[in-house]
C-alpha cells in the first residue's frame, strides 16, 4: 500500500494552483507547504484528504519520463468534475471521461489530462454496475 507519491513540476506556482483546482472535486486540498528553509527541496506542497498529504509536488527538474498518477473518486460525476477543472487550468485533454472496459475492467470510468509539465493524471471510479 503507498503511503504517499511526489512529483517534480518545472513551475511551482502554476502547479500548485492547477493542482489546488484539479484536485478539489475529490475532496484534495493543500494540506502542507515547505519551502528550503524547512526542507531539502527549494518548494514543496502536498495534497490529500482528512488531513494528511499523500500527493507531493516538488519544484525541481521535471522526472523524464514523466509520471502517471491515477486517483479514485467516489463517482463519475466526481470524475467529470476533475476532468473540467484540470482543462480549465490549463491541462491537456489525454483521454476524456468514459468507460474504458478494453483497457482495464467492465466497470472502469475514467479521465486523463496532462499537467502543465505533461504528468499523466488520472482519474478513476469503480461506481457503474
Amino acid at each position: 500500500m503507498l503511503d504517499h507519491i511526489g512529483i517534480n513540476v518545472s513551475n511551482f506556482k502554476q502547479s500548485k494552483n492547477f493542482y489546488a483546482v484539479a484536485l478539489a472535486p475529490l475532496g484534495y486540498e493543500l494540506r502542507q507547504e515547505y519551502d528550503a528553509t524547512e526542507t531539502v527541496f527549494k518548494y514543496a506542497a502536498g495534497f490529500g484528504t482528512d488531513g494528511k498529504a499523500d500527493f507531493w509536488i516538488i519544484d525541481g527538474q521535471v522526472n523524464t519520463p514523466r509520471i502517471h498518477v491515477a486517483f479514485t473518486a467516489e463517482s463519475c460525476e466526481k470524475v467529470n468534475a476533475f476532468y473540467a477543472a484540470a482543462i480549465a487550468m490549463g491541462g491537456t485533454d489525454n483521454g476524456a471521461p468514459s468507460l474504458r472496459p478494453h483497457h482495464y475492467y467492465p466497470n472502469y470510468y475514467g479521465a486523463l489530462v496532462l499537467d502543465p509539465d505533461g504528468h499523466n493524471i488520472e482519474v478513476v471510479c469503480y461506481a457503474l454496475s
